[in-house]
């Protein structure tokens, strides 16, 4: 899949200590958190998150680590640890400002055009992205921050759809099919070659799939249902293949 970055920024209309509710992340104790983060040895993690927030304290940058597991989330009496509870309110907070964040989407969302978020990020935020500003908050990433924005930019071709051969006769009205949305997700590219008769006037009628991976076939019925042939191809039977491809760039490996 190609790169894909997601930057919100919002406002708060409180001062910075409302915001941390009134607790300075400077001064809390590093074996506080690390005993914290030892939690996660005793259960397992599906839908936790792993949060770093990076403070300057003084001179020095601090990056205050936490995990909030999904006891922490879903347990309706959690005997959460005093600075994940933090981190927690601190998110929620945060959450109301700049709007549901990506674990709130669909991971394989399937619109054929994405709708737009409706927040533009700050050019600041996107310099500082740029700049590896935020890499060090993702220490065990092997895609940093700053190599995602870069990959973010390189803009793939689109996936097409072409009619590759037709005999005897080319059409002269040819739609072509609109590439299926699972078959993208899925990404399944390819040749789907097929059989069609043309009536008198000109129109398909009795399209045969010939070959073609089944998520592409039924696009491209109903496409060849709409193509017209010249005069003097009644009774005639086409052969026909159209191809879909969905353009990927190859890994540096595959070169």
């Amino acid at each position: 899949m190609p790169a894909k970055l997601e930057a919100a920024s919002a406002l708060v209309n409180e001062s910075v200590d409302a915001l941390l509710g009134s607790r300075n992340p400077c001064l809390i104790p590093e074996n506080e958190l690390r005993r914290e983060l030892k939690r996660r040895r005793k259960g397992l993690v599906f839908s936790g998150a792993k949060v770093v927030i990076q403070v300057q304290c003084g001179a020095q940058t601090r990056l205050v680590r936490s995990e909030i597991l999904d006891r922490d989330m879903f347990d309706t009496a959690p005997s959460t640890p005093k600075n994940t509870s933090w981190t927690m309110q601190l998110l929620e907070r945060l959450d109301k400002a700049v709007g549901p964040g990506v674990m709130d989407k669909p991971i394989f969302p399937i619109l054929e055009k994405e709708e737009p978020t409706g927040n533009t990020p700050s050019p600041i935020v996107l310099r500082d992205l740029s700049a590896g500003k935020y890499d060090a908050l993702f220490p065990d990433s092997p895609d940093k921050p700053s190599a995602l924005y870069r990959a973010a930019q390189n803009h793939p071709a689109p996936p097409t759809v072409r009619l590759v051969s037709s005999v005897p006769q080319p059409p002269e009205v040819y739609p072509l099919p609109e590439y299926p949305p699972l078959a993208k997700l899925a990404r399944v590219e390819g040749a789907v070659t097929f059989e069609v008769e043309v009536d008198a006037n000109g129109s398909t009628v009795n399209v045969s799939i010939e070959s073609g991976h089944p998520l592409l076939q039924a696009a491209v019925k109903k496409a060849v249902e709409g193509w017209k042939f010249p005069e003097g191809t009644f009774d005639h039977r086409i052969h026909a293949t159209i191809e879909f491809a969905l353009n990927c760039p190859k890994r540096a490996e595959e070169h």
